[in-house]
């Protein structure tokens, strides 16, 4: 008997947990040519700024041991033509897609949350709290729980209430739980752990930088269990609050653990780059996994890791031994 994958962010119904992290599958276009976007969860665009970007200066990407630092900078064509050009390509073929959005001001968020609100095609909103406040002198969102929960509210105002806003966090904060119940407290519907922690390395033979911003994001299985701890903290905080996990997910085992820490979805970023084909063999192995270890439903392994041993929903393996 198949698995019930779906899963839900708010009121709306997805018909599976797997996504795409933000970033890293390009337009849709590029994945397009491997598989069937509409048969994954949802597709998550990079981030969307209201002007043009260039982004940063290369070399934006290194390898690191089991990850990989970027500093790409939001480099995009900006709110006027992903709406025109980029949304209605995705809208035509029925992918569920998250628009991501970054800014630099609370203004800013807001803006873009007002021009996407009438927008066909758009299944959520996610903000991106990692991006520096220009009004604060720089200072990330993220790093000042009011300035986070400010955004999020505003964002929300500024979105038809029938399309979720997702806050999206790093782990690089002072407590990550208080962050999270500030941004729910604003008005986020739900929340994706975890951005990329800041990171860097520098090449020995140069004696420079790796990157040419110096720093980046650190991604892939060397931050899973960061991502892994995250997730179980907030959702033992806020255990009605859904989570899209992230950070490192590269195999079925990989999203299970996610699942089971507290996640209802998982978002998989740093292994596309890779395999193209890496969301619909996650989506997969996930789905025997859950077979193999007798649920029906992808909601009952939901945060399963919090219960007492014992304590677990009654599924197909609990019925077969208890008829015996």
């Amino acid at each position: 008997m198949p698995v019930d994958l779906r899963s839900y962010l708010g009121h709306v119904e997805l018909p599976n947990p797997v996504f795409t992290a933000s970033g890293c599958g390009g337009t849709g276009r590029e994945l397009a040519q491997f598989f069937d976007v509409t048969r994954i969860g949802a597709f998550v665009t990079r981030s969307i700024t209201m002007a043009p970007r260039a982004g940063r200066p290369t070399p934006r990407m290194a390898e690191t041991p089991s990850g990989m630092l970027s500093a790409v900078g939001l480099q995009g064509p900006g709110v006027e033509v992903f709406a025109e050009r980029e949304l209605p390509w995705l809208a035509e073929r029925g992918a569920r897609t998250i628009v991501s959005i970054g800014g630099g001001s609370v203004a800013e968020y807001t803006a873009l949350a007002r021009r996407l609100a009438g927008a066909p095609g758009v299944t959520a909103v996610e903000v991106n709290l990692s991006c520096p406040n220009v009004e604060d002198r720089g200072r990330v969102f993220a790093r000042d729980g009011s300035a986070a929960a400010e955004v999020v509210a505003s964002v929300r105002a500024a979105t038809r209430y029938d399309v979720p806003v997702i806050a999206k966090l790093a782990p690089d904060v002072a407590d990550v739980v208080s962050l999270a119940r500030l941004c729910v407290d604003g008005g986020a519907d739900a929340l994706s752990m975890i951005n990329a922690p800041l990171g860097m390395s520098v090449d020995v033979d140069t004696m420079r930088p790796s990157l040419a911003a110096g720093t980046g994001g650190l991604s892939g299985p060397a931050i899973r269990p960061l991502a892994v701890r995250c997730v179980w903290q907030v959702h033992a905080a806020l255990p009605g609050v859904p989570i899209v996990g992230m950070g490192g997910v590269m195999t079925g085992r990989d999203a299970l653990e996610m699942v089971l820490a507290g996640a209802c979805a998982v978002a998989v970023g740093t292994a596309l780059f890779h395999d193209p084909y890496a969301c619909q063999r996650i989506l997969r192995e996930l789905e025997e996994l859950l077979q193999a270890r007798g649920f029906d439903r992808l909601a009952d392994a939901v945060g399963l890791a919090h219960r007492p041993a014992g304590a677990g929903p009654r599924n197909r393996i609990d019925l077969e031994e208890s008829s015996l």
